[in-house]
């Protein structure tokens, strides 16, 4: 796949079939709209276009106070249209002069003048120009205008509820990681980088690996242990993953730390690695003593290594 990410790198293209959306998660309903872009392309031997914006537009457009946490990076996104069969894509900055371009403008300029689509498919929901005017009632119209296709996808629901980003981000914030990952289409978690922690967890025989997320605006889940998934240098090490305060040695500083069951690879500070949240196991709690958490983290690493058999 071919990615631009300014106006000025595109080779303009002579017909195409394009998406344009957020597509925050790129969850089970988004892929459901990139695979018929793919099939159309590939059905009508036309390239393939996915348009999408960054930073996430309601981080441009809301108060600080109301800034989103991203349930995917941009990276990892991009990887998955890749994986989709999308042959471009172009990464819009949204800056303040693409939050006034109007509807009109936005299609006249960017994707008529360099994608000359003959359909364009987007989600049932997507808005995109000033005002978020261009509804797909008004992409309806333009399209009957200049002669090409529209497909408005109805969104994907699974046991009578609608799968959105809202409602995966909501899972998320309540712990609920592998509905989730259903949902998604993808198993939820994030590239990190390690970093060093106190050493405690050595201590206890139970040596973690202290890790931040690589995106500043990474959604997390609420804060427990669960079982993980570690991918480090392509070997998957498994593991159980705390998030929170250690109450225990009353720190107050939030923390997260792994502990993988396998020892493939050492010496991690400082690299990247990517955590999936498999399943959360309990919530953080408070321990009488250090000898207490330590016989309570016996027992979640062997009701985790128990749980592996649903994913190994």
């Amino acid at each position: 796949m071919d990615t631009y990410r300014s106006l000025t790198e595109i080779i303009p293209l002579s017909d195409s079939v394009v998406t344009i959306g957020t597509y925050d998660g790129l969850h089970r309903g988004h892929q459901e709209i990139v695979k018929r872009v793919v099939t159309y392309a590939n059905a009508t031997h036309i390239s393939s276009v996915a348009i999408t914006f960054d930073p996430h537009p309601r981080n441009v457009l809301n108060p600080e106070s109301e800034l989103v946490s991203l349930i995917m990076n941009l990276k990892d996104k991009l990887a998955l249209f890749s994986e989709l069969g999308v042959d471009y894509a172009l990464v819009i900055p949204f800056t303040d002069a693409i939050r006034k371009m109007t509807a009109n403008k936005f299609l006249n300029d960017i994707v008529v003048k360099y994608f000359s689509p003959s359909q364009i498919i987007i989600g049932y929901d997507h808005h995109f120009g000033f005002h978020r005017e261009g509804s797909p009632e008004f992409l309806s119209k333009y399209a009957k205008q200049h002669c090409f296709g529209i497909d408005v996808v109805d969104a994907v629901s699974d046991e009578g509820a609608l799968i959105s980003s809202t409602h995966i981000r909501g899972l998320i914030t309540d712990g609920y990681v592998r509905r989730a990952s259903f949902e998604l289409g993808w198993v939820y978690g994030f590239q990190a980088t390690v970093v060093h922690g106190v050493g405690r967890g050595e201590k206890m025989t139970f040596p973690t690996a202290n890790f931040i997320p690589v995106e500043k605006s990474q959604l997390l889940p609420k804060p427990g242990v669960y079982l993980t998934r570690g991918i480090v240098d392509g070997h998957t090490l498994h593991g159980m993953c705390n998030l929170g305060v250690r109450p225990t040695f009353d720190e107050g500083e939030f923390v997260m730390e792994v502990h993988f069951f396998e020892k493939k690879v050492k010496n991690l500070y400082g690299r990247n690695i990517r955590i999936e949240f498999l399943e959360r196991i309990r919530d953080e709690k408070k321990f009488s003593s250090e000898q207490t958490l330590i016989e309570q983290l016996k027992q979640d690493k062997k009701h985790c290594i128990a749980l592996l058999a649903k994913y190994v």
